[in-house]
């Protein structure tokens, strides 16, 4: 048996001595990649780059002497090619940071406890890092293999363009999106205008706490209102719900006709390991909006997403995917393609336009 080829360079950046060590242990047990080093703050980080070339940076926030976004957008300005995951910590004072980082370049990030890791918690650190650093992998691999890969590889037939807008009026405009969102929504969302004439709902995976910075980041670029979903919370035209982190969200009828519709928030397990997840939101939607909504699935890693579309579709909605050059990961928009129900495949910039369209 030969040596395992590794394809990943990795370098942990974290001041705790602990956090470097479960980190570098857990990474070490993903095939493919080599943990070169580890550095205690981002002034060594940046030394520790330039000597050992790592393609991977995992970087902590809260740093003494050089933080994560100062360590950041030092790597930008010197162009780095390195692909950095951040280490954030379950407040809305990181999640803030977080989202700050995830504009600066960064891949993703995951979230870590302050103090010591629990079996429990490392094997939650494990679901988050893995998938992650597999996608790099790949994405690695596929680079340097591309002519093998295209030739191999099945095609994926891409749908026409739907000839003109249907007739039936879409009422509704229910998002999926998971990895490299944040950024996809950014550019997407302020382009809506305020008078839409329908409520959109999004499910972004992502924890407790940074969903609702994602909403108050992105309300204060946009002419529609954008909240964090509540529970019985009433839909609204030219508004942007977004789905609570580590609750499901879903679309319910209210008691009284009078009520029209309203969120449901719920504790309902994790579907396709997510929470919130696509496939309950679309679910809900196909079962009460029928042929009047349009669903959109966007850039993230998986399947999240494709099942539940494929039921909006045999309702007669219409199914808009991000295309693949413009997602960070085309996990996501390529399985709802490959499963047949996607009508339209365009650029996260086209979006917010293919929205007015069909809502009005």
């Amino acid at each position: 048996m030969g040596q395992e080829q590794k394809i990943l360079k990795a370098l942990v950046v974290d001041d705790m001595v602990l956090h470097r060590k479960q980190l570098t242990e857990i990474l070490e047990e993903i095939p493919g990649v080599d943990v070169v080093g580890a550095a205690p703050n981002g002034k060594i980080a940046l030394l520790k780059i330039a000597q050992l070339s790592p393609n991977l940076v995992i970087l902590d926030f809260e740093m003494p002497e050089m933080n994560g976004i100062e360590t950041l957008r030092q790597l930008k300005k010197e162009d780095s090619d390195a692909t950095v995951i951040m280490v954030s910590s379950r407040t809305a004072e990181s999640a803030s940071m977080t989202l700050e980082a995830l504009s600066l370049g960064a891949y993703e990030f995951i979230t870590i406890p302050s103090g010591k890791i629990e079996a429990e918690e490392r094997e939650r650190l494990i679901l988050q890092l893995k998938p992650l650093v597999n996608s790099i992998i790949t994405r690695k691999i596929l680079n340097r293999t591309i002519e093998t890969v295209e030739s191999a590889a099945p095609e994926i037939s891409l749908p026409r363009p739907i000839a003109g807008i249907p007739a039936n009026k879409v009422e509704i405009v229910a998002i999926g999106v998971s990895t490299g969102g944040p950024n996809a929504l950014n550019e997407m969302i302020p382009k809506l205008p305020a008078d839409l004439s329908a409520p959109v709902l999004v499910v972004q995976h992502m924890p407790t706490v940074f969903t609702e910075a994602l909403a108050e980041s992105l309300d204060a670029k946009s002419k529609v209102r954008v909240v964090e979903g509540r529970p019985g919370q009433r839909l609204e035209p030219g508004t942007v719900y977004i789905a609570p982190g580590g609750k499901q969200m879903k679309v319910i009828m209210g008691r009284d006709p009078s009520d029209g519709y309203l969120l449901g928030i719920t504790d309902d397990p994790p579907e396709n390991h997510c929470q919130p997840a696509a496939d309950y939101l679309f679910r809900s939607v196909a079962g009460i909006f029928k042929d009047r909504a349009l669903g959109i699935i966007m850039t993230g890693m998986g399947s999240d997403g494709a099942a539940g579309l494929k039921l909006m579709k045999d309702e007669g909605a219409q199914v808009i995917a991000q295309s693949e050059s413009t997602c960070v990961v085309f996990g996501m928009p390529m399985e709802a393609i490959k499963a047949g129900v996607v009508d339209l495949v365009v650029p996260v910039q086209k979006i917010a336009d293919e929205i007015v369209k069909r809502v009005g």
